[in-house]
């Protein structure tokens, strides 16, 4: 592990001790509805708990983090790219432990190998009624993947300096469900990263740390 690379974790996990960017940050990646249309972002009393893992690693040179594209199913999330993560299961304890799990499930990550910094603020996600908690956690080598095939149709190694170039964030007009919205979207690896997943995402690029990386 690189001095630069325990520099970037010393301060990121410095970061997620204090004020989080929080919602501002998250919403700079959120779809915006065009005039006359709104969306209720409070959550439902019925809202499922959920973690999902940003998990950094050291790579030839870089600072990577695992995304997945999800299989095609027939839930809201079919076919999207996300961060590894899950719902919340009683014998979790905790949504740490939650993302920890699912990490393992989905790309045979043990969580034994893994170091916790902190987490980022929780996100609401109204299509699938879930409240997700994002954890950062690292470890200090790139992992051997086990990818669950069920689950995960791609493992995608992103390097966080694709994520932090600009020429790799887009806005197009989409067509979501009743409305068109202005969907700001990350393109790396001929994959868009949208929704959910980019506003942990673009909370997680508006930390301090990140020039670090």
């Amino acid at each position: 592990m690189t001095v630069a690379f325990r520099r970037f974790l010393a301060h990121l996990q410095e970061d997620l001790r204090r004020p989080l960017p929080g919602r501002t940050a998250q919403y700079g990646m959120a779809p915006r509805p065009r005039p006359g249309a709104e969306v209720d972002e409070r959550p439902r009393a019925d809202a499922r708990q959920s973690g999902v893992l940003i998990l950094f690693y050291p790579y030839s040179g870089n600072t990577y983090l695992p995304l997945i594209l999800r299989q095609t199913y027939g839930g809201v999330h079919s076919g999207q790219v996300g961060l590894p993560g899950g719902g919340y299961e009683p014998g979790d304890g905790d949504l740490v432990h939650t993302a920890l799990r699912e990490t393992q499930e989905e790309i045979g990550v043990s969580p034994g190998e893994i170091g916790i910094l902190g987490q980022l603020s929780p996100l609401y996600v109204r299509p699938s009624n879930y409240m997700v908690q994002p954890t950062v956690g690292w470890i200090d080598h790139r992992p051997r993947f086990f990818i669950d095939p069920h689950e995960v149709a791609l493992l995608i190694e992103a390097p966080l300096s694709d994520l932090i170039d600009p020429d790799n964030r887009y806005i197009e007009v989409w067509q979501l469900r009743d409305r068109a919205a202005d969907v700001p979207y990350f393109g790396i690896q001929d994959q868009i990263i949208w929704g959910a997943t980019a506003m942990i995402l673009g909370e997680l690029l508006a930390l301090p740390a990140i020039q670090y990386a």
